[in-house]
């Protein structure tokens, strides 16, 4: 079984060495439309397979943080980079181009990395991400699946997001302890699911 949950954000970047002049020599932006498509082998105590509640969290935190801000390539010139920078309080800097494609990727490698370090409390299974499907515009996406990660051979400190964007996070350093979690294979996650008071058993 497989469950979506919808999202959006209005975000802005330069797709270089794509086809499209336009797209790859000016600033633009979109209103993305996200979609998260999550799995598990069982439902939990509430009978789901994962509440939508729980996506509120870190999941849209991570999602959110690409809303009113710039997505660049890290392959872009340090006077590129510093202007951004410099100018602009929330963007995020990422080791593949912004395009639909590698934004579905990202959010899928980062997802799944979330998931991995959250301890669950109310019976759900192995609750994993399926896919990404990120909408660039009304007629077209992009969709990432697990097996794509296999073109995402980029770690968590590659994607660096500004201290603004940090700041408006529920956790400031939510990222900070995906990272540690993940470098160091820690026993302890470091997010953890409410503990739910059950009426029926």
């Amino acid at each position: 079984m497989i469950i979506r949950k919808q999202f959006k954000f209005e975000g802005a970047h330069i797709v270089r060495d794509c086809s499209s002049d336009r797209c790859k020599k000016s600033i633009h932006g979109h209103s993305y439309v996200v979609e998260v498509f999550l799995t598990s082998n069982k439902l939990d105590y509430g009978h789901m397979i994962y509440d939508f509640g729980l996506t509120k969290g870190t999941i849209k935190d991570v999602i959110d943080s690409f809303d009113h801000a710039y997505a660049m390539w890290d392959k872009e010139s340090d006077d590129f980079k510093s202007f951004i920078k410099t100018n602009s309080d929330r963007y995020v800097q990422m080791p593949v181009s912004p395009s639909a494609e590698c934004f579905a990727l990202t959010l899928l490698f980062i997802i799944d990395k979330i998931l991995g370090a959250t301890h669950f409390n109310n019976g759900e299974g192995d609750v994993g991400v399926q896919s990404v499907r990120v909408h660039e515009t009304e007629t077209g996406y992009a969709e990432a699946f697990q097996d794509d990660l296999r073109w995402f051979n980029h770690t968590l400190e590659e994607v660096i997001f500004s201290q603004a964007i940090k700041d408006e996070w529920k956790d400031p350093m939510m990222y900070d302890k995906l990272i540690d979690y993940n470098k160091d294979k820690k026993s302890i996650k470091p997010f953890e699911n409410p503990i739910i008071e059950r009426k029926f058993k």
